[in-house]
């Protein structure tokens, strides 16, 4: 494996059996290069059957993963269950997405290669599955995304490039290079695939808690409310479809306020997972009319959930995936009580 880094200083690319050529390194500007598939003048409504179509598809290449009662349930007086997708092979319910999204590539494009822009938990699920499914996949990840997660999309055969000071840069140049060598470029959150494959785990949730009233989401770019809000409110509308955020990340509710995307200020948080300055496009259009409640959480309390989940549940959780019990210890669902 070779690994190479430009002057600047800024950008290293590391090789896997997949050889890098130089046109692989072009210089990030600001021309912007839009998505095609996250157009806000036409946004994407995800269906039920979308989702439907998606669990099919996926069925056998993802785990079912549990949704147990949790044994916190009489500390908060409510039955609380889990959803626990963090026993997919990567740790995320990101694998649900990714993997439909290859499965859907035509014959040519699954030649050539897909790319996606990701901090962490898309980017291992687009390594893992491309790896599976012999599709080429090119990461782009800014600098700030753990060393952990840089090397294991490198086991799992990607290619890695590690370029900019945040997520928005990483984008752009994912973008650039997509355009430039025929790459699909596969946004994480936004991609009307991506929001249906995620949507799967409303479908396992309601046939595992038939009886659930509410369900408590965590909130980044919105593709995984998007999809699981469609799947719960066409089986069971009755069900409250709760969004939370940490109180450094609110993109969500601000683009709820605003009617569109809009930029928002991103700051340090333990939910990095959820540290999304510009939600999706389709996301919001779909996630819109289907939530009921979106809360913010301190910062503190995730950190208290983490621990939590930790010593009651034997489950070591990521901050954004510990944000839908950090808002039940701020008490901010009382009425679910009982």
């Amino acid at each position: 494996m070779n690994e190479e880094t430009v002057s600047n200083g800024q950008l290293e690319i590391y090789e896997t059996p997949r050889s890098t050529s130089d046109d692989d390194i072009i210089e990030l500007t600001d021309e912007l290069v839009l998505d095609p598939y996250s157009n806000p003048e036409q946004p994407v409504i995800i269906t039920f059957n979308d989702v439907s179509a998606a669990a099919y598809k996926i069925k056998g290449g993802i785990e079912k993963t549990p949704c147990s009662l949790s044994q916190m349930s009489r500390q908060y007086d409510m039955n609380l269950y889990f959803k626990k997708d963090f026993l997919q092979f990567t740790g995320s319910f990101k694998e649900r997405g990714a993997r439909y999204t290859l499965l859907q590539l035509s014959q040519s494009q699954a030649r050539v290669g897909v790319i996606a822009a990701s901090a962490g938990n898309h980017a291992l699920a687009l390594s893992y599955h491309g790896q599976l499914l012999n599709i080429p996949v090119t990461v782009v990840m800014p600098v700030t995304a753990p060393m952990m997660k840089v090397e294991a999309c490198k086991q799992y055969g990607a290619k890695v490039i590690v370029l900019g000071k945040d997520f928005g840069e990483a984008k752009q140049y994912a973008m650039l290079l997509s355009r430039r060598k025929g790459l699909l470029y596969i946004n994480g959150y936004d991609h009307p695939h991506i929001v249906a494959g995620q949507g799967t785990m409303g479908l396992e949730i309601i046939e595992q808690v038939p009886q659930l009233d509410a369900c408590i989401i965590p909130v980044g770019g919105g593709g995984l409310i998007a999809g699981t809000a469609v799947a719960l409110k066409s089986l069971k509308p009755s069900v409250q479809i709760i969004g939370v955020e940490s109180e450094r990340a609110t993109g969500f509710q601000a683009a709820l306020a605003a009617g569109k995307p809009i930029y928002s200020h991103v700051g340090q948080t333990l939910a990095d997972g959820l540290a999304v300055p510009v939600v999706g496009v389709n996301a919001l259009a779909t996630a819109r009319p289907l939530i009921d409640r979106m809360l913010t959480v301190k910062e503190s309390n995730i950190a208290l959930a983490i621990l939590r989940l930790i010593e009651q549940e034997k489950a070591v959780v990521e901050g954004a995936g510990a944000a839908g019990l950090a808002a039940v210890i701020q008490g901010l669902l009382p009425e679910l009580k009982g």
